[in-house]
């Protein structure tokens, strides 16, 4: 059974012990503005304010993800997005799927719920991308725009934990920040950005995704850029 977030009346300090609790320390220091204060968080889950932030390439990037998924999958997605994407991805794996979405904070998980609630087959789990384990047989894996929010040590546990439950036939997706291309401007812009609010990401400017697994050679790794190398799409299956 789905378990629900939800806060009515409470005292100011204890609404910020329900939100904060057990919140990783990187994720409060860093992305409280974000991601951990429910204030900014209904300000910020809109989708256009998803559009802007990827330079109105969100739809595409969506796609591509959705074009992963057959009616009837099973999958997991490691971190709640802002938008519409969650309810889009329920509404494609279908009432004969199964669609897992995890995320540690719990201001996420309360919007994820509100937006799966008419969707049975979804299921909104409070549990950490590098330590969740799906008590079934995941079809696909997606990772969007999640490891570029976390520190190289999590990226790295993040990345395994998702491969190690990618079954034979299986499939792990990533989508998220790449290098630009030297001609890019949005190039400098994102520098900037990264300087002030999103000191993990250049990490995936310098290093392919596949160099956080520590097992890549058991898995085909097949990367495309778009935007002039800002976003990555990487898919990942085991080898036979």
């Amino acid at each position: 059974m789905r378990a629900r977030l939800a806060m009515t009346k409470n005292p100011p300090d204890v609404t910020r012990q329900f939100y904060y609790e057990d919140v990783p320390g990187y994720m409060t220091e860093v992305y409280d503005w974000a991601y951990v204060d429910p204030r900014n968080a209904r300000l910020l889950d809109r989708n256009l304010v998803v559009r802007i932030l990827l330079f109105f390439n969100d739809q595409r990037m969506m796609r591509a993800y959705l074009e992963q998924i057959e009616p009837g999958m099973k999958v997991w997605q490691v971190a709640h997005v802002y938008g519409d994407l969650v309810s889009r991805v329920a509404a494609k794996v279908g009432s004969a799927g199964r669609f897992d979405l995890t995320d540690v904070t719990p201001v996420q998980i309360e919007h994820a719920n509100h937006k799966l609630a008419s969707f049975p087959q979804a299921q909104v789990i409070r549990s950490d991308a590098a330590m969740h384990r799906g008590d079934c047989r995941y079809d696909l894996i997606c990772s969007f725009f999640l490891l570029h929010e976390v520190p190289d040590s999590e990226k790295r546990a993040i990345v395994d934990n998702m491969l190690d439950q990618v079954p034979e036939e299986g499939t792990a997706f990533f989508v998220d920040y790449h290098g630009p291309a030297a001609w890019q401007p949005i190039g400098w812009l994102l520098r900037w950005v990264n300087r002030w609010l999103e000191p993990f990401a250049e990490a995936l400017w310098k290093h392919d995704i596949r160099e956080y697994a520590a097992r890549a050679d058991d898995f085909v790794w097949t990367k495309r850029t778009i935007f002039g190398g800002v976003y990555q799409l990487v898919t990942v299956k085991r080898k036979k």
